[in-house]
């Protein structure tokens, strides 16, 4: 066959083939090694959707990838991106004999075709229902490529590859689950302002800056951002060129629950100029306030906040009382309507019912039906309210704003981000169940360090099918994505223990103080059984700070930037603070004891505080200083991180010989370790040299159903002179036996084994059961909630009281006597208006005693509760008998979280967490 003949053959079915899908089941971008002809409409955002798609396609496989216009410039291969109604969409549709059906909102298709006019050319069409649906299949494809969005953000570098190749089959996506999903910059005093000085030629957070957010926000599927807006920051719209930085990435704009109709009050009310702002007094000057912004923006897209309050966060200036600020709002939101109905009549319209402004609804606030009603969390990851049905009916929808960092009462956490994911997944369901899927905001902070939580919220508010997969599968992908598979597993595990530490308390909360006002730190409640707690808790954060070091040696150094962002210094940073902080508790505890290793302690600690400041300063000098004034170990200077003053202990007395410090002194059983036959287990003990020098010890006589952590060893200024021993008791023997010898002399080691008189359920352990959520049987009305709790699952109600809506818990008791009864759960809040936050509990058959979780604004009960995400009830039973129970827990209302039960007798050591 001659070569003019193969050349007509293949023209020819081109032609008598439209559409036809190119090789088989996939398509190489770069066949002959040059990179695709890039063709797209002359508009803003589609050029720069294909700067986006050249920029990656030369990072992934080097070289430049051609631009154009037109697809009459497409010989070879070529990627066409476009709206579908443009003419370059239209031409390329019709040329090729291809029908493409309507599109939804921000959808897009995807086909590859075998040209049948341009005889040789491969073409990858993405065609968008609108300019943000064409963005969303560019960043599918760089996904597909392995892109990933914090490839400048985090600097996560794309494994090169000689072959770019996608899937050739016809792909049609589906419109997002919420229709407006973004971001809030904000508390930017620490970390993004101070880097856009240094870093952005406008000085502060300009259209450079925003350019790189909105692009970041784009690898995100966000399509709504409300800029910073503290004092230390120049608004946004006076600063030349961020809003149509905006407008060119087809990016709405909105602004906070502080900042009606676009306006940013903290720099841009003069008080000289303009007088009070204050509605009820000063009415005039504040309706020319906002129409001046109006008449400057009203040509882009934006979504116009309404209501007032007052210059910042706070409320309403001139309200005495909620009547009055209920009247106030109302008549502001009746002058602004009447301003947007001249200007943007079309525009969307939201009120953000935060703080006080949804006490005002509450007290009966009418707000127009096509406004959206944004519900926000409690600025600790809990929804205060979500719609009723009816409030779900209304035309203007309903939304969410939620938070990931936060500033203010009662401790701030604005330093790591450290927000469980599963509880993220917890309450975005409820938005979604009550049909809050307007706008979903999420208050990012910094942007760093809080990149995976970012991600994870947007990704839930695009694809609503992500809610319906456990929190840790989405990790595990999301490590799969920046570090590739072989470490995927292991990197969700060391996260997911990072995210744990946190859930029960944030590195930010361990100096147990509080802001606004600011008190100063305190002992923590870690140490009030004894060191077991603190020491656990220690242990397990070396583990996975170790265990990060560890997966850092094995990848490339290509990726060492984007690891030490994203894993390495998160987890080391809360590990080296809670080592601060509990080390030199330890310190202090010690040295009223007499035991020789305070200054070891004190030293330990001092070490903690100087490997933050360090990783600090490599986080900063990153790719040659590139995040220079973005990460500050300690924002707004709050008492947890000062350690200014880590003393220098007194030697201790020096005494004679060794001893056993067991793990819970302060507690009735507190002299011995305890075992339960047939029940596994593993205690810890520490060994003390009190004598100031070196003494060896020795292990001899371990009874086959025990193994020690080591069998011997050394006490010397190495350790302070002191030893952990862990003691795992495999549950066979009655009577395990174990003779220790320290310093040439035997060291008696209290053991007891008491029996089980129970098999299988749970039993009392240092005079305490400790009963998991999860260790019910099921029964309708309740749902496992993975990942989230104490015990690394929960229990939630999904149904109003009613049969089966009952949870049974058998355990048994070794004790008898009076005893506490503690419920614990999450400090959830009612899912909407008409429900409250009860359970009933029954034990032994007793009727059933109703308890109320519902907490009461900022009240003490609830900055506990958000501080330790815990919410408690408790109980006193009279007269417990030793043996076995029951326990139900009935639901009441909808949304309740249940995390444990437990119940102790007198004499139980007091706990900060859950009980071991």
């Amino acid at each position: 066959m001659t070569k003019q003949l193969l050349t007509l053959l293949i023209v020819f079915a081109a032609i008598t083939s439209p559409g036809k899908a190119a090789a088989e089941g996939r398509i190489t971008l770069n066949p002959d090694g040059r990179l695709p002809l890039i063709v797209h409409e002359e508009q803003a955002a589609m050029r720069l959707a294909g700067d986006l798609l050249a920029r990656d396609l030369a990072a992934l496989a080097g070289g430049d990838a051609a631009r154009g216009t037109g697809i009459e410039a497409c010989t070879r291969v070529c990627v066409v991106i476009g709206r579908h109604d443009s003419p370059l969409v239209r031409t390329v549709l019709a040329e090729e004999g291809i029908e493409l059906p309507r599109l939804e909102w921000e959808s897009y298709e995807r086909i590859a075709i075998v040209s049948r006019r341009h005889p040789g050319a491969q073409i990858l069409l993405i065609a968008g229902a609108d300019l943000r649906g064409t963005v969303w299949g560019v960043i599918d494809l760089t996904r597909e490529l392995g892109v990933s969005a914090w490839e400048w953000w985090a600097d996560v570098r794309p494994a090169r590859r000689e072959r770019l190749e996608v899937s050739a089959a016809r792909v049609r996506s589906a419109s997002p689950h919420v229709q407006y999903r973004g971001i809030f910059l904000n508390d930017e005093d620490w970390g993004l302002q101070p880097w856009a000085a240094r870093h952005d030629p406008a000085r502060d957070i300009g259209p450079s800056t925003y350019a790189r957010i909105f692009e970041l926000m784009w690898r995100l599927k966000a399509n709504i951002i409300w800029p910073a807006m503290h004092d230390s920051t120049r608004p946004f719209y006076q600063i030349a060129g961020n809003a149509e930085a905006a407008r060119d990435y087809a990016i709405v704009v909105g602004t906070s629950h502080a900042e009606p109709m676009m306006r940013n009050n903290v720099r841009e009310w003069d008080h000289q100029q303009r007088g009070a702002f204050n509605f009820f007094s000063n009415r005039a000057s504040l309706v020319r306030y906002w129409d001046e912004r109006l008449k400057e923006v009203k040509d882009f897209e934006n979504m116009y906040s309404v209501g007032i309050r007052g210059v910042h966060d706070s409320a309403m200036e001139g309200a005495h009382n909620v009547d009055e600020a209920r009247r106030g709002v109302s008549e502001a939101i009746a002058v602004q309507r009447e301003l947007l109905a001249r200007s943007a009549p079309k525009a969307p319209q939201a009120l953000t019912l935060y703080k006080e402004v949804l006490d005002i609804y509450k007290a009966g606030l009418q707000v127009p039906e096509d406004i959206t009603l944004i519900w926000p969390d409690d600025n600790y990851g809990y929804l205060h309210q979500l719609s009723t049905p009816q409030e779900a009916q209304r035309p203007g929808g309903a939304g969410i704003y939620y938070h990931i960092s936060y500033w203010g009462r009662p401790h701030d956490y604005l330093w790591l981000g450290t927000t469980h994911p599963a509880l993220i997944r917890d309450q975005l369901q409820r938005a979604t169940a009550t049909g809050a899927r307007k706008v979903w905001i999420v208050n990012v902070g910094d942007i760093k360090p809080a990149e995976y939580l970012t991600q994870y919220f947007l990704d839930l508010a695009f694809d609503g099918n992500t809610l319906e997969r456990p929190a840790r599968e989405h990790l595990a992908g999301w490590m799969r994505a920046q570090f590739g598979a072989y470490e995927a597993d292991e990197l969700a595990d060391i996260m997911i223990g990072y995210y744990d530490l946190a859930w029960e308390r944030r590195p930010e909360f361990m100096g147990f103080s509080q802001t606004e006002p600011t008190t100063p730190v305190r002992a923590t409640d870690y140490l009030r059984s004894g060191s077991g707690e603190a020491e656990r808790r220690l242990a397990r954060y070396e583990a996975l700070a170790s265990r990060a070091d560890a997966v850092a040696q094995r990848l490339p150094p290509s990726l060492a930037d984007a690891f030490f962002q994203l894993v390495q210094y998160p987890v080391r940073s809360s590990a080296n603070l809670n080592t601060r902080i509990l080390r030199l508790e330890l310190a202090a505890q010690h040295a009223r004891e007499g035991r020789p290793d305070a200054n070891f302690q004190a030293a330990r600690a001092r070490s903690a505080q100087a490997a933050i400041v360090a990783d600090t300063a490599h986080y900063n000098a990153l790719g040659n200083d590139k995040w220079q004034g973005m990460m500050d170990p300690a924002p707004r200077r709050l008492p947890v991180f000062s350690a200014q003053a880590i003393p220098t202990y007194a030697e201790a007395p020096q005494r004679s010989g060794c001893s056993i410090a067991y793990p819970f002194p302060f507690s009735g059983d507190g002299a011995q370790l305890n075992f339960n036959s047939g029940r596994p287990a593993v205690r810890t003990v520490t060994l003390v040299g009190s004598s100031g020098q070196a003494l060896d010890w020795q292990a001899a006589g371990v009874g086959a159903s025990l193994t020690l952590s080591a069998p011997s060893g050394r006490l010397d200024a190495g350790n302070g002179f002191e030893q952990r021993i862990e003691i795992r008791y495999d549950g066979r023997a009655a009577a395990p036996s174990i003779a220790l010898h320290c310093g040439g002399k035997p060291l008696p080691l209290r053991l007891q084994v008491q029996p089980d008189p129970a098999p299988g359920l749970p039993l009392e352990s240092e005079r305490i059961v400790t009963i998991s959520a999860v260790q019910a049987a099921p029964a309708r009305g309740w749902t496992l909630v993975p990942a989230l709790g104490s015990f690394g699952a929960s229990m939630r109600s999904s149904l109003a009281a009613g049969e089966g809506s009952t949870l049974a818990y058998e355990f048994a008791t070794l004790s008898q006597g009076p005893a506490q009864l503690k419920v614990v759960a999450l400090p959830v809040h009612p899912l909407t208006s008409r429900d409250k936050l009860r359970i009933a509990v029954s034990f032994d058959n007793e009727p059933f005693r109703e308890l109320d979780f519902t907490t009461h604004g900022r009240s003490d009960e609830w900055k506990a509760n958000v501080l330790s995400n815990t919410a408690l009830r408790t109980l006193s039973l009279e007269n417990v008998a030793a043996g076995r129970h029951v326990l139900r827990v009935r639901a009441l209302d909808p949304g309740f979280i249940l995390d444990r039960l437990e119940l102790a007798f007198d004499g139980a050591p007091q706990f900060y967490g859950r009980p071991e």
